[in-house]
């Protein structure tokens, strides 16, 4: 009996002594996604991305010789289901820093429990303008916020196509909301007048009675913020009523995956939209990244695949040049971030009302010979834009 209790004495030293060296040896981060529910392709793309960098970090040594291990929690696109996962990441986990989410308002839920707890959070893709608005100290966001999605695109729009009226199409979230609001501040500063401005609930089935008004009221350019379905159907129904415009074009979301163009079929050719990033941009280490999803998971990852991709170096950066993992020596590090990544400059500032906001370029794309090309800014392009579009009757 002696010995048998002494080697379980020594059985139980060892287990011991092997669970505290992995958790010296690992920094596991606890990352909330909807990988169920009607965001769970955007979701999926984040997974994949994130896991992309995790294993090229920790090939490369890790964090201060930790190896990264990611943790996906699924909110089911849910803000309560964020919130409380992000609170268990914090309280019961003790994690020095949390980012992840991908729509506005599960990315608002988190800010307010981050801000509460004073722990950073890095806001990977809700773009409601208000998330940084709010004056929160520990709330940083890597993506351009609503306002300036469209800013490309308006170029484009001032630069190429001068129209004089616009239909503005969205959906009812935050994310919708904004964009269309936005999109509103812009026409009334370019001159544009706006004919329609219609909201509907996401997942609608019939978007005839709204394109019906469009339609009579015949605008320039029809404008649609969007989520993947809801974008396919409103091109498919489109095409379908013979709505002619001078341009139909996406407020980024799902008119800026490959998803639209499966979906959405004939109907998307020569659709143009905002968008944040594209895999045939310039940036260090963008197209290695694209290159490799594609090898991966045989398509090119949308520009929320390069968000979270650069996200986590974001994180990387900041605990490699944090002076410890306290949450202010972690904020500071978070504030004086100026990094490259493959998804473009990374710097957070405080300017125009927002706090801790990176501001960039933004791009646009359009659906030629079935395939997303760069088209906008010119010295971003990978195709030349087709403009003047035909009628839909002049197409094959």
């Amino acid at each position: 009996m002696k010995r048998l209790s002494f080697f379980v004495t020594i059985i139980f030293v060892v287990s011991l002594f092997s669970v505290t060296a992995y958790a010296q040896e690992v920094l596991k981060l606890g990352i909330p996604l909807p990988l169920t529910g009607t965001n769970a392709k955007f979701g999926e793309i984040e997974k994949k991305s994130y896991e992309i960098a995790m294993q090229e970090i920790n090939a490369k040594g890790g964090v201060k010789g930790k190896k990264i291990v990611l943790e996906f929690e699924d909110s089911q696109g849910k803000p309560e289901v964020a919130r409380s996962i992000v609170e268990r990441l914090i309280d019961v986990k003790k994690q020095p820093i949390v980012f992840g989410e991908y729509s506005s308002s599960c990315s608002k839920a988190i800010s307010a429990v981050a801000e509460e707890r004073k722990v950073s959070y890095l806001v990977v893709t809700g773009a409601t303008d208000d998330i940084t608005q709010q004056k929160y100290k520990y709330v940083f966001r890597l993506n351009p916020t609503n306002a300036y999605y469209a800013t490309g695109l308006m170029s484009f729009l001032n630069t190429v196509v001068k129209p004089k009226t616009i239909a503005i199409l969205y959906e009812s979230s935050d994310f919708g909301t904004s964009g269309a609001e936005d999109m509103v501040h812009q026409a009334k500063k370019a001159g544009i007048k706006v004919l329609v401005k219609e909201q509907y609930e996401k997942g609608a089935v019939d978007f005839r009675p709204i394109l019906s008004k469009v339609k009579a009221a015949k605008p320039d350019v029809i404008y649609m913020v969007s989520y993947v379905m809801d974008a396919a159907l409103l091109m498919r129904q489109i095409k379908e009523l013979r709505i002619d415009s001078k341009l139909y074009a996406g407020g980024a979301a799902g008119f800026a995956i490959p998803e639209f163009i499966q979906n959405a079929k004939e109907a998307s050719e020569l659709v143009m939209t905002a968008t944040l990033w594209s895999p045939q941009i310039a940036y260090p280490g963008a197209r290695e990244f694209a290159e490799k999803y594609k090898k991966l998971y045989k398509d090119y990852p949308s520009y929320h695949g390069a968000e979270a991709y650069s996200a986590l170096y974001v994180v990387k950066d900041a605990l490699t040049r944090a002076k410890s993992w306290k949450p202010d020596d972690i904020r500071a590090a978070m504030k004086s971030t100026n990094m490259m990544t493959a998804f473009g400059p990374v710097k957070f500032q405080d300017k125009e009302g927002y706090t801790n906001q990176n501001f960039m370029d933004t791009l646009v794309m359009q659906v030629i010979k079935g395939k997303h090309e760069t088209i906008w800014p010119q010295k971003y392009a990978s195709a030349q834009y087709v403009y003047p579009i035909p009628k839909w009757r002049e197409r094959k």
